[in-house]
């Protein structure tokens, strides 16, 4: 039977192990107790982790010229419209996240077989269809990522570095966690969260004990 480990101990293991000669990333595995055939019980949303998860995360704003200027200092990666948009229909897809208006949201439609399948679409739900486009893309640069589960009922996340140390990655995952409890469906019955891993890079996976959370 897998060991089950207290979230301090498992964070502390997770952070110590030095198995690569890089700075390994700390990813966590959530298996919820979700009948991933109820649409209405699917689960996605936004978390944002307090020290973030180490990863500079691209950032393009897809933003008419007139409105430009409001987003200079953001800390987006590119921003521009037509230029990008074009790009994109040629291939290019160096970025992890697209920021945008609700405005131009029809002009990206046809944009939506390359984005769409791999999850690169701008959703409002997600914050990244806002008239506040300024705001949306520090809070992406300073933490804030995209989850959702699987089809397996499974959310799967980069949550920090091994050289973030366990109080930091403890304090992510719990971060992670309020969201989720926060997504519980209203009339869900059973166990809401059912197991959760965490591991590092190349690393073993630790089984968690839920009742910590």
């Amino acid at each position: 039977m897998k060991k089950i480990y207290r979230l301090n101990e498992a964070s502390k293991i997770v952070t110590q192990q030095i198995i690569t000669k890089f700075d390994s990333t700390v990813e966590i595995a959530i298996c919820l107790g979700i009948d991933t055939k109820i649409p209405n019980q699917f689960i996605r949303g936004t978390v944002n982790f307090p020290y973030g998860t180490g990863k500079n995360i691209r950032v393009l704003a897809l933003i008419p010229k007139e409105r430009e200027k409001e987003i200079k200092n953001s800390g987006a990666d590119f921003i521009g419209f037509n230029k990008y948009i074009n790009k994109i229909k040629n291939g290019w897809l160096k970025f992890d996240v697209i920021v945008t208006i609700p405005s131009v949201m029809i002009q990206l439609g046809e944009l939506g077989k390359i984005l769409g399948p791999r999850g690169l679409m701008p959703n409002p739900k997600t914050g990244t269809v806002t008239q506040n486009p300024n705001r949306s893309i520090r809070e992406i640069k300073s933490g804030k990522i995209e989850f959702k589960m699987d089809k397996y009922g499974i959310i799967h996340t980069a949550i920090g570095k091994v050289s973030f140390g366990f109080e930091k990655i403890k304090k992510n995952i719990l971060a992670l966690i309020n969201v989720l409890n926060k997504l519980k469906p209203q009339n869900y019955k059973g166990v809401f969260i059912k197991k959760i891993y965490i591991s590092s890079t190349m690393g073993p996976s630790l089984s968690v004990n839920t009742q910590d959370l």
